[in-house]
């Protein structure tokens, strides 16, 4: 019966997914970079929730999940390539913190079938607290792309305050 459930629900989400996709050709818009995702692999989204970990922690050297080639593009506008540049950038920005705590509302592993890619969706918020105590809140929406190797190739990070 076990087996059965699993199944059904496997196929119903196969079907969820391939409705989105026929529809698409029918929406307002048209995507510039997907709309043909089926589900992803949940490896990938340890991996980023680990990466958040790290940054919560400030241990940085914890992981190696960053392809040399890794292209971060943040909400002010900062672009910062390259692994070495990204790791010296995360170390100077999180020491200016004496405290982050994340609360993770959700991640999504996914897969575009059209570019054949791998990627995390995260959601959640950030606490950091400044050396002199005040506390800044940012909730925070993250797409994290993964190479063929598997390592995290690139991310974008959308910031708002929505308040507590």
């Amino acid at each position: 019966m076990k087996r059965l459930l699993i199944a059904a629900a496997a196929l119903l989400g196969m079907g969820f997914f391939t409705n989105c996709a026929a529809q698409a050709g029918t929406m307002p818009y048209e995507a510039t970079y997907s709309s043909n995702f089926t589900p992803g692999n949940a490896a990938y989204a340890s991996m980023v929730l680990d990466l958040w970990k790290d940054w919560d922690d400030n241990a940085f050297s914890r992981h190696d999940y960053f392809a040399d080639t890794i292209t971060m593009r943040f909400p002010d506008g900062t672009v910062t390539r390259g692994k070495k540049n990204n790791m010296e950038m995360a170390v100077k920005y999180r020491g200016s913190m004496a405290k982050v705590k994340s609360i993770i509302h959700a991640w999504m592993p996914l897969h575009s079938t059209d570019r054949n890619e791998d990627l995390v969706c995260m959601w959640g918020q950030e606490q950091d607290t400044m050396p002199d105590g005040k506390v800044v809140t940012k909730d925070v929406h993250e797409v994290w792309w993964f190479n063929k190797d598997g390592k995290v190739s690139g991310m974008r990070q959308w910031v708002a305050n929505f308040g507590k």
